[in-house]
């Protein structure tokens, strides 16, 4: 059996190009240190993907000491992908330790698995497209013709 996923890329990199910043929307008071939460994670990248047939999936795996989670992306034909599995040790054997394993090792899963990193909200981070970023970073100059 051959597998194939030539449908789910095509529409993984359409979804990808409408994928909106994960702003860094909550603070660390331990390390005081801004990060994007779970929530955030997926507002970035739910709309595009389901715009595109691909369904956001978190499949969680049996750990001993902690979560193992798995991000799978599902294409309406069928096609699958997978961004692997992420284990993450509870740091207390408790439901709160679990909870707290299980959230973080989703928001790593998730921002691997579609290849998102945390923004800084600056004012215009939100509304600016990643062209329109480029663009900034490295305007392009067109030489004259001779």
């Amino acid at each position: 059996m051959t597998t194939t996923t030539s449908a789910i890329a095509k529409a993984f990199v359409a979804a990808q190009k409408e994928f909106a910043p994960a702003i860094k929307n909550s603070t660390n008071p331990h390390f005081r240190s801004a990060y994007v939460d779970l929530a955030g994670c997926v507002e970035a990248v739910l709309d595009a993907l389901n715009n595109h047939g691909i369904a956001l999936m978190q499949k969680t795996h049996e750990c001993d000491n902690g979560v193992k989670v798995e991000t799978v992306l599902l294409h309406e034909s069928g096609e699958a992908i997978t961004g692997g599995i992420i284990q993450v040790p509870a740091d207390k054997q408790t439901p709160q330790g679990y909870g707290s394993a299980l959230t973080y090792a989703r928001r790593y899963s998730l921002m691997a698995a579609t290849g998102i990193a945390p923004e800084d909200d600056d004012g215009n981070a939100a509304t600016k497209s990643m062209a329109d970023k480029v663009r900034e970073a490295a305007p392009v100059t067109k030489k004259p013709m001779p």
